[in-house]
């Protein structure tokens, strides 16, 4: 192959770096849902009044691990750190590397940790970064359309990794996302956002003390 039939192929190739790289993270979160449609819940990040009202039930103050499923380009990450204590962490977990090395290279706090891996295998990764459990997961990740026995997984393991008193949030923009939390938590709060595109439902699933 020439040199130059070798620059015309590379020409598309170049043309979408710089028009990913024009979007932002706009461009990497697009990328990510074409790539990967059925582990993206939605073409459009979260609004800043979904975000909000997903993290106001959180204790801060006595939040030392703070986990996310399904980070994307960290529509909360910065919200999450922010609130979180300095001797805190926001682990994510992502199974697309697109995004993980995005996170990787936008965010220098100390306290945040960027793993490519499944959420199924969270006590794993808790683990490996020295916790035995977390205060609190979040979820956008979209429930209803994982593969068989995913779902399921990714829920018991998320109860067994949180402690008691400690909680799962999550956002989906189905209720499907309630049936997969209400087989392993007794009391669950809901909420909708309209707010976003398309309006959200959150819940928040608790691990009584008792």
């Amino acid at each position: 192959m020439s040199s130059t039939e070798l620059a015309r192929e590379a020409l598309p190739q170049r043309i979408k770096r710089k028009v990913k790289n024009a979007l932002g993270p706009w461009g990497v979160f697009l990328e990510g849902f074409v790539r990967h449609p059925v582990m993206v819940g939605s073409i459009v990040p979260s609004s800043r009044f979904v975000i909000r009202k997903m993290l106001a039930p959180v204790d801060w103050d006595n939040c030392k691990l703070f986990v996310e499923y399904g980070p994307g380009v960290g529509t909360f990450c910065q919200p999450v750190l922010d609130r979180l204590p300095r001797d805190g962490m926001l682990l994510v977990i992502d199974t697309n590397p697109d995004f993980i090395e995005y996170l990787r290279r936008t965010i220098t706090d100390s306290r945040f940790v960027a793993v490519l891996g499944s959420a199924a295998d969270v006590e794993d990764i808790v683990k490996a970064h020295g916790h035995e459990k977390a205060d609190y997961v979040l979820s956008g990740l979209p429930f209803s359309t994982l593969p068989d026995g995913v779902g399921p997984a990714i829920a018991a393991a998320t109860h067994r990794v949180i402690r008691k008193g400690g909680a799962f949030l999550v956002y989906q923009f189905t209720p499907r996302a309630r049936d997969f939390m209400a087989r392993h938590f007794k009391r669950i709060d809901s909420g909708l956002e309209v707010i976003n595109v398309p309006p959200c439902c959150m819940y928040w699933g608790w691990k009584d003390e008792d």
